[in-house]
């Protein structure tokens, strides 16, 4: 507004131009949509059911998931209209197995996602295909499919524990409450910050402000960045520099900065010869590759990697582990069970330190919990890290459950929806119900384990909610290993699984968690990893062992 009266004070035929050229704008945009609308209204072409125009989006922004689950509860594919395409979702088992395994060279990320996530993700692993996606996930592989990061990893994640007890014990001996998510986002950044990239940041002591800085500009941008799907002027935004495209600006000016000072510090270390921990780092590798392909692993290309695996890194665990902690409040008894199970998977009869206990967690005292596992994958199966994924028909298709794709049309599968379906789940589908992936106490690791016929999950499901939700099972169904979701499995699913467990088993070891309103219900921020809004604030019991 301030604007636009100066500009009428200064110029006002300038200002009435721009004026007329919006006004243009949104009647060519109006009328486009109008035509593709009507015209895929009339055509009966056996595309799935029109619920909307993606319009409806901008309505429903801000509690976007639920929204979809009320409408998949009544057509479980269906579209929304675009100017340009149809944005077709899917809660069907057998369409997300064909999108992600079957025809998987048919629907990748293509040129409309990866042109809306581009200013953020640049060609980091989330947004490419092809070559890059290859290429980055072959020289990442070997770091996570070596012991030696397998050892070190696990030894960060109990420092990385101990460490968040100490600071939970002086917040409950002063008897405050504490943003929990937000301690476990500091403790998942410091981890993948020590293993990744071979740095300490200390961002759980609060001595990197920098880091800080860089946290919130990132979750700020993540969501200003899944806005645009619904803000259909967001190129317009940007091009004149104002509104949420401004602000996404400045963010990206600190993550740039933050990265580039990271990779620099990197280089500067290999150069000297002082790295911490020799050249086992994801960093290091790709830094080594740079060195060999200068002209295409530029520092633009390593800071859209190191980016996607910071994120990788720090929200997928995290957000799970909020929600899990958020879940064991609502559920008190639960919360209990496990407890138990930890006491007796480490039977220590005397109290100990935080660093001594974190060191009993090794794998085969985790793999005795296999409650807390049912636990952590029933949070995942009702609050996913990545609540959707969205891809695009490179050619026209046909659905397994008949339904047409055009070449172009986007086609995203909704595990955030699929958790809530009862088709799949049964009746208390919304419910959280860590028993149910249970048989006589163990958790179901394959299909010999989920032979009796008092199981209310059909073997099929089982296998497809894992590829949907990179839950920490794997599964062997009729021949087919199923430790993921395809060509784009997520790498760092053992790393992750490994570094959640460790931090609920030590922290439940010590505490009890209750939510400061225990009325009040949990809600999330929209964007791309499924964040409690305004954080997880809970008071804190020390445990009297």
């Amino acid at each position: 507004m301030l604007f636009l009266l100066v500009g009428f004070y200064v110029s006002p035929s300038i200002i009435l131009g721009l004026i007329g050229i919006l006004i243009v704008f949104v009647i060519v945009f109006a009328l486009k949509y109008l035509v593709f609308h009507i015209k895929e209204s009339i055509l009966e072409d056996q595309k799935p059911p029109i619920a909307g125009p993606i319009l409806n989006y901008l309505v429903h922004f801000n509690r976007l998931f639920d929204y979809q689950t009320s409408i998949a509860k009544k057509h479980s594919t269906f579209r929304l209209i675009t100017p340009s395409h149809s944005e077709i979702y899917t809660v069907d088992p057998l369409n997300v197995e064909y999108i992600l395994i079957t025809k998987f060279s048919n629907y990748e990320k293509g040129a409309y996602n990866y042109g809306i996530m581009r200013d953020l993700f640049g060609d980091g692993i989330f947004a490419v295909d092809g070559h890059k996606s290859r290429h980055q996930r072959k020289l990442a592989s070997y770091e996570f499919s070596t012991r030696v990061l397998r050892d070190l990893s696990s030894a960060v994640f109990r420092t990385n524990a101990a460490k968040l007890v100490s600071k939970i014990t002086v917040a409950a001996t002063a008897l405050k409450s504490i943003d929990l998510q937000d301690m476990l986002m500091k403790s998942t950044l410091d981890s993948i910050f020590k293993v990744g990239f071979g740095f300490e940041l200390n961002a759980l002591s609060g001595l990197d402000e920098f880091g800080s800085r860089f946290t919130k500009a990132f979750d700020d941008s993540n969501s200003i960045i899944f806005w645009r799907y619904v803000d259909l002027i967001w190129g317009l935004k940007r091009f004149l520099n104002i509104g949420s495209e401004a602000s996404l600006k400045q963010n990206i000016k600190v993550i740039n900065d933050f990265i580039f000072e990271l990779i620099r510090c990197k280089r500067e270390q290999m150069k000297t010869g002082k790295l911490e921990g020799g050249e086992e780092d994801i960093l290091s590798r790709f830094l080594l590759e740079s060195e060999k392909d200068p002209e295409n692993m530029t520092d633009q290309y390593l800071r859209d990697i190191t980016l996607n695996f910071i994120i990788a890194g720090k929200d997928t665990s995290a957000n799970t582990l909020a929600w899990f902690f958020y879940m064991l409040c609502k559920h008190p008894l639960v919360q209990e069970k496990v407890v138990q199970e930890v006491r007796e998977a480490v039977r220590i009869k005397e109290s100990m330190s935080a660093d001594e206990f974190s060191k009993l967690m090794t794998e085969e005292a985790l793999d005795k919990m296999q409650y807390l596992h049912a636990s952590l994958t029933e949070t995942l199966r009702l609050y996913p890290a990545v609540p959707l994924d969205g891809k695009s028909a490179a050619e026209d298709e046909i659905l397994p459950n008949g339904f047409k794709v055009k070449k172009g049309d986007g086609i995203t599968y909704m595990a955030y929806v699929m958790g809530r379906m009862k088709n799949i789940w049964g009746d208390d589908a919304e419910e959280f119900h860590p028993e149910r992936w249970l048989h006589d106490g163990i958790f179901l690791l394959d299909d010999q384990a989920v032979t009796s016929s008092n199981l209310t999950i059909p073997i099929y499901l089982i296998k497809i909610k894992h590829k949907v939700m990179w839950a920490c099972a794997s599964f062997k169904l009729k021949g087919l290993s199923l430790e993921g979701a395809g060509p784009r499995i997520c790498l760092g699913k053992e790393f992750a699984d490994r570094q959640m467990k460790i931090l609920a088993a030590v922290l439940l070891y010590f505490f009890r968690f209750k939510l400061v309103d225990a009325r009040k219900e949990a809600t999330y921020r929209t964007m791309f990893t499924l964040h409690l809004d305004k954080g997880l604030h809970a008071s804190i019991c020390i445990s009297r062992l």
